[in-house]
């Protein structure tokens, strides 16, 4: 296990150019490591997508054989008649990316780190330091009590309150797992760094499924937070026709119709008394912090027992 956290990344010569490139602009660096905080795996198709859209060269590659538990996330080998042919590695990596107008941003890409937590962040921040990086977004995605048949929405967290002023507040303290990037998140502002994420809300009873609506809205949210033009049409492409096919899942079974038809009568009702805002409990009511708490609690146990 490295020592320092400069052992965990090499950082290619393609650094130097975009920081002569940016020197004096504002630089945005987006992450999507959520891991077992990805719900329908909403924030990683959301950077997989950006990746496929938009030109894009790495700039600095993370130790992931240092970082990840394999045996908690057996990578795939290919075993083909008598042999094993390619093994599928995993990677964290960070991306220089150009938007749709040109304007450059970094995504930090790949698979959640299970290891070394704290000197994966101190890596993270000195890159963030090296090549001059003005802001954070964290993209994620948690289950909640909402329909699909309405429109995704999200939850909002920043090192600083201005950041995301124009977002609710639903909770007070409550004490929730942890992951990764909300260490990231947290250390960067205790440096001085402006952090912030956006988590969507996907429907709980499409978890552990693809659900690219939650994937489209965070990167609308993403737009509307830092100013970046990225594409969208393919996903919104994609979450429509996802939605046919839930729908058409959901019709075979009238348990599972009222359950959406109730989950309807919630989120409409809430959102009638709480100006546009969708957060739901079980019962239409705002859910507490220890509630909140159990959800993501059930959710990771979940996950848990389907790798095991």
């Amino acid at each position: 296990m490295p020592l320092h956290p400069e052992d965990l990344v090499e950082v290619l010569p393609e650094a130097d150019r975009l920081v002569e490139r940016t020197a004096a602009d504002e630089l945005v660096l987006v992450h999507d490591l959520a891991g077992e905080y990805d719900a329908a795996h909403a924030s990683a198709l959301a950077g997989s997508h950006l990746l496929a859209s938009l030109d894009h060269e790495v700039i600095a590659r993370f130790d992931a054989d240092a970082l990840v538990d394999y045996r908690g996330h057996r990578p795939r080998i290919t075993f083909s008649g008598d042999r094993y042919e390619s093994f599928a590695a995993p990677e964290i990596t960070l991306y220089a990316v150009e938007d749709d107008g040109g304007t450059p941003f970094l995504l930090l890409h790949g698979t959640e780190p299970d290891f070394a937590w704290e000197r994966f962040t101190r890596s993270v921040l000195g890159l963030v330091e090296r090549l001059g990086v003005t802001r954070m977004v964290m993209l994620q995605a948690i289950p909640m009590p909402v329909p699909h048949t309405r429109p995704v929405t999200v939850t909002a967290h920043a090192t600083r309150r201005e950041l995301i002023e124009s977002y609710p507040v639903y909770w007070g303290e409550m004490r929730i797992p942890g992951s990764a990037g909300a260490l990231l998140e947290l250390r960067a502002g205790e440096a001085g760094v402006d952090a912030l994420g956006i988590a969507a809300h996907v429907p709980h009873y499409l978890s552990q499924a693809t659900f690219p609506a939650a994937s489209l809205t965070l990167l609308e949210h993403l737009e509307t937070l830092t100013g970046l033009h990225v594409p969208t049409e393919t996903l919104r492409e994609a979450a429509e026709a996802n939605r046919t096919e839930i729908d058409a899942q959901i019709g075979r079974s009238t348990e599972n119709t009222a359950v959406v038809a109730q989950l309807e009568n919630q989120y409409d009702d809430f959102t009638a008394a709480r100006e546009g805002t969708g957060l739901l409990g079980a019962s239409g009511e705002m859910p507490s912090g220890e509630e909140l708490g159990d959800q993501i609690e059930a959710f990771l146990a979940e996950q848990d027992r389907r790798q095991d």
